[in-house]
This record gives structure tokens, C-alpha cells and sequence, in this order.
């Protein structure tokens, strides 16, 4: 779906933060980690996916600069989808990894909540993503390169929102 990198571009990310792990411990302040991350994956993951991720950890940075709680964490993710929105042109139900995100960030509202914990409320986050990377098997194409293959071809959930999931399943693991 599309011009077929998706899973080359992800690799090489993963190689990128694995060999910057090994080399160096990752910043602690949560506002510098992301602006790092950010850096790290313009530079070596490459394709689009690699300046919207960019893009995603820039913007959600910043609600992190002035205090890390939870509730920062979920307006991070709301400013960092904000930013995919407003640079990348797409928007929820396109087909496309802003799905999960969407998705994603709804159910993390709950950390606003006063008696939230990360854990359930990042489960229940992981499950909508997962359910909305699915969910995109059956959309039409509204934007990214899967826009120029017709629907007809595209039988399987979009590639970039499998890997939203799976980087947001990933993170719920390694926090269990």
C-alpha cells in the first residue's frame, strides 16, 4: 500500500534507536528524550514516516518542557497529533497512521481524570489503536501514497497505522 517502505523505514528506526541506546543513556527530562527522538528519526528513519514521526515528537515535546504528570503526557499526544494534522495534510479516516493516533489520544483523555492510572488508561489507549490501524482495511485512501492505488487493491489495514499500534503496544509492554 503505497510505495511499499513502510516496514524498511521502521526497521531502520528501530536500528537508529537501538544503536543510540548503546551508545549513550537516553536524556531523563521527557521534553529533551522526544526532542531527541525527534532528531534521531528525522535523520536515519527516512520516507514520510520519518518526518511525521519527527513532526508527532517536536509538537509533543513541548506540553512536556513545563512538568511530565500525566495529564502532560496526554496533551502531548494531542499536540503531537495536532502538528501530523496541520503539516501532513491528513486527517482521521484517511487511512493512514493519524487513525491510531486519533484513536489513541481520544482514550488517553483519561489521564485528566483525578484518580487516573497510566496503566489502564494506556491499555485502553493501545486497544483503540489497535482497533483503528484494523479499522483501516476498509477505508478508502484519503491521503499518503496508498491515495494512489485503488481501493480495490488495498485489502490489508494500512502499514503506517499497524506500526502506530504496534510502537503504542510496545511502550504499554515495556512500562508493564
Amino acid at each position: 500500500a503505497g510505495d511499499g517502505d513502510c516496514g524498511h523505514t521502521h526497521a531502520r528506526a528501530a536500528q537508529a534507536i537501538q544503536e543510540w541506546l548503546r551508545a549513550q543513556p537516553p536524556p531523563a527530562a521527557p521534553a529533551r528524550l522526544l526532542s531527541s527522538l525527534a532528531d534521531l528519526l528525522l535523520e536515519k528513519m527516512g520516507g514520510s514516516s520519518g518526518v511525521l514521526y519527527g513532526l508527532f515528537l517536536t509538537a509533543a515535546a513541548g506540553p512536556l518542557r513545563n512538568g511530565d504528570d500525566l495529564a502532560a503526557w496526554a496533551d502531548a499526544m494531542d499536540a503531537g497529533v495536532e502538528a501530523m494534522q496541520r503539516y501532513g495534510g491528513a486527517a482521521p479516516g484517511d487511512r493512514t497512521m493519524l487513525d491510531p493516533l486519533c484513536a489513541a489520544v481520544q482514550a488517553l483523555y483519561a489521564l485528566h481524570g483525578p484518580n487516573a492510572q497510566l496503566l489502564p488508561v494506556l491499555a485502553a489507549a493501545v486497544q483503540s489503536a489497535e482497533a483503528a490501524a484494523e479499522a483501516t482495511r476498509h477505508m478508502e485512501a484519503g491521503a499518503g501514497r496508498a491515495s494512489y492505488i485503488s481501493s480495490a487493491q488495498l485489502l490489508q489495514p494500512d502499514p503506517g497505522a499497524v506500526a502506530v499500534a504496534a510502537v503504542l503496544r510496545a511502550v504499554l509492554e515495556a512500562l508493564q
